[in-house]
């Protein structure tokens, strides 16, 4: 890996990198299948991904003809990893063990480690014999959609084929390492603007938030639409305030602090309510949901919307917000979701749904033509990075569990074979141009 990286670093040609040899062993963060069981009895909370999570050298798997070798010169930390870590709600193994029915290469994907990861940024080192639109040289970032097109329900949207899995959570040999191997249709170009940590952050929840709001897939924002958006400073919620802007409609974000508050402010969302503030208890005991609650919060929101209710509500945190997004949805109004990280046991109150007409969309990831569409966006410009700070492949437990118990705005960037934070930008006037105070609004 250090002949890769030299060559990588030097401005070797695509022929120069097609000749080094692939390393039998590369470095790269794992769970393993004989501690699945390490934190029975564990509350959620105190799962620690330091505890779980190991960097050591794993053998290199073989490539598949519709493959590619990759070096990864950063990856980013994803709450799909936090899950892996902690073997929450199930064991990642069950995944892999599936997969691995499926064909003879599939069978690559059963090991007694699971490495993790679902972002990358690097270096495609080796293309299989039926890849055609990807060369040895080329600088990628990787979509997480691992999906066998030779499945016929694949081919109208490929979030819905019967085998669609997340690299990195679903399969292995994921992004977080020096090396990886991915699907060619997992392949997109990296915005040549931006270093490899602030390109590695974007593919899954960019992605996400794309598809959410903006494809035909799910909410279909229009121009003028209203979305309120949970958690507005994280992951998924960053990308969301930025398409919403982008689109021509008006944000209403919610955080749980000043401080996040101001980072909206300087991403040009004006609408914000910061929940701690306001001290919402939508449940008034475990099992109990308080309707003053959501209205409070209703009242809340169409004070900082010209009086309205809104169009769409970006959800996510599941059963903690469910019902109060469900409420504050306007008549014929959209709740689109994709996770839910409070618990996935939903409540609502399904007078407030049917009797207003309202919509509950669900959204999983994106497929290719969504990811390639949201990348083009961060080719361009008009969509920037989350990237907050930036680790170690060493430290990628203390990353985690950062994002664990909610404690980085953004998105972690992690350096892999990188071997320092700010390289890999090869359009240094283009950076200029969009201005290095965009995109870098989550340093600030």
């Amino acid at each position: 890996m250090e002949q890769i990286l030299e060559a990588i670093q030097s401005g070797a040609s695509g022929d120069d990198i097609a000749n080094l040899p692939i390393p039998e062993s590369y470095r790269a963060a794992f769970v393993k299948r004989d501690e699945a069981a390490m934190f029975e009895g564990v509350d959620s909370w105190d799962k620690d991904p330091r505890r779980s999570l190991h960097v050591d050298e794993v053998r290199t798997p073989e490539l598949a003809p519709d493959e590619v070798y990759i070096a990864v010169m950063a990856s980013s930390i994803n709450f799909n990893t936090v899950w892996t870590s902690i073997f929450e709600p199930v064991s990642t193994f069950g995944f892999l063990d599936r997969l691995a029915r499926e064909s003879e290469f599939a069978k690559r994907h059963q090991r007694d480690e699971h490495i993790v990861g679902s972002d990358a940024s690097g270096v495609v080192l080796r293309v299989g014999a039926a890849v055609r639109n990807w060369k040895p040289g080329d600088r990628v970032t990787v979509q997480c959609n691992h999906v066998d097109d030779q499945d016929p329900t694949a081919h109208d949207d490929s979030m819905l084929a019967a085998n669609q899995r997340i690299w990195g959570f679903e399969t292995n040999f994921g992004g977080l390492a020096d090396l990886s191997v991915v699907k060619a249709n997992q392949l997109m170009p990296k915005p040549t603007h931006l270093t490899w940590e602030e390109s590695a952050v974007n593919g899954l929840c960019s992605s996400t938030s794309y598809r959410m709001l903006v494809s035909d897939n799910a909410a279909r924002m229009k121009q003028g639409d209203s979305v309120l958006i949970w958690g507005a400073t994280g992951g998924i919620g960053g990308y969301a305030v930025q398409y919403v802007l982008n689109g021509g409609g008006t944000p209403i974000g919610v955080v749980s602090s000043p401080e996040r508050a101001e980072i909206l402010n300087r991403m040009g969302c004006e609408a914000v309510i910061d929940r701690k503030a306001a001290n919402y208890r939508f449940w008034s005991d475990e099992h109990t949901q308080d309707e003053s609650e959501w209205r409070r919060f209703g009242k809340d929101i169409r004070a900082v919307n010209n009086g309205e209710d809104v169009d769409i509500v970006f959800e996510h945190p599941g059963r903690s917000t469910m019902g109060a997004s469900v409420f504050a949805a306007k008549r014929g109004g959209t709740i689109v979701t994709c996770a839910a990280t409070s618990g996935y046991m939903v409540e609502f109150d399904n007078r407030h749904f049917w009797m207003k007409l309202k919509k509950l969309v669900s959204s999983h990831f994106a497929n290719y033509a969504e990811s390639w569409a949201a990348n083009k966006l961060l080719c361009e410009g008009k969509i920037q990075p989350l990237l907050t700070d930036t680790y170690a492949l060493e430290q990628v437990g203390e990353a985690a569990l950062a994002v664990h118990h909610n404690e980085a705005e953004g998105k972690l960037g992690v350096l892999c074979l990188s071997p320092e934070a700010g390289l890999g930008i090869d359009d240094p006037e283009r950076r200029a141009t969009i201005g290095e105070d965009k995109i870098t609004v989550f340093r600030s």
